[in-house]
């Protein structure tokens, strides 16, 4: 008996061996080399201007980037050109999903947010890239919203009440708080402002699309005591009154907002009161 399994184990390693042997040898013929991408350059037209040469005029620089080493958005594109090509390339840039507003620029005539939009990949057409529109710039791609941010400041957009609840916070149906969407999301990139004819002429005193959607968002805020104080400030001429309804702001807004339709609103509520 114990001859016979021992003859049976060697008959095994017999047969199983040379196999083992042919199975290892032919793996490396099954394994896949990986594919390469063919080259597809796009060219980038970027407003280019430096402080510290006051006597060059602004200009386009060209640079040309490969879109398979390259994410899907301009920002993308933007980062790769700083890291690879010119690091003296100037631009914002923060959270990457939509959310900060830091990288809002002019792209191919539209303002958006460079971290939203898609790169054209057809290679025959060029992008240009410009920061937004009628803004002082502090660098290439970088505008100066001093005066944008002293704006918002100015309609003090924060909760104020003067009786405080008494279970620690305040109550608010969620009919009421309905009310507000549309109008909070908003993330103060300044692409619709920037877009806005009326912004662009007369910006040192009427407060821009961004400004007075927030203005409503607290003007209608249930929670809030100041209402009429808050249409107080705006009823004069160049405040709000400078908007004409063209609804550059609704198209433009990367965030699908609709600031025509909130100044609309303020101005019903005042030629009501």
């Amino acid at each position: 008996m114990q001859a016979s399994v021992s003859a049976l184990r060697a008959a095994t390693k017999r047969v199983s061996r040379p196999h083992t042997r042919a199975f290892s040898s032919t793996l490396p013929a099954f394994q896949a080399e990986p594919l390469q991408k063919p080259i597809l350059n796009k060219e980038f037209k970027i407003y280019r201007w430096n402080p510290d040469e006051p006597s060059k005029k602004p200009t386009l620089q060209s640079y040309t980037i490969d879109l398979n080493q390259c994410g899907p958005m301009i920002l993308d594109a933007l980062i790769k050109i700083k890291n690879d090509i010119d690091p003296t390339l100037t631009f914002r840039r923060s959270c990457r999903e939509g959310i900060c507003g830091s990288c809002a620029m002019n792209i191919n005539g539209q303002n958006t947010l460079a971290c939203l939009c898609r790169i054209d990949r057809n290679s025959s057409k060029d992008t240009k890239v410009y920061p937004l529109p009628h803004m002082y710039i502090v660098k290439d791609l970088v505008p100066d919203l001093t005066q944008f941010y002293q704006q918002y400041k100015s309609i003090e957009p924060y909760l104020q009440n003067d009786n405080p609840p008494e279970k620690g916070e305040f109550i608010q149906s969620q009919e009421d708080r309905r009310k507000l969407d549309g109008l909070y999301e908003c993330i103060l990139c300044a692409c619709c402002s920037t877009s806005c004819p009326s912004y662009w002429w007369n910006q040192d005193e009427y407060l821009g699309p961004a400004t007075l959607m927030q203005a409503y968002r607290w003007i209608i805020d249930s929670r809030d005591a100041k209402g009429a104080q808050r249409k107080e400030k705006l009823q004069n001429e160049m405040s709000m009154y400078r908007c004409h309804t063209i609804f550059n702001c609704a198209r433009t807004c990367p965030k699908g907002l609709n600031p025509a339709r909130a100044i609309a609103e303020i101005k019903l509520q005042l030629a009501a009161d």
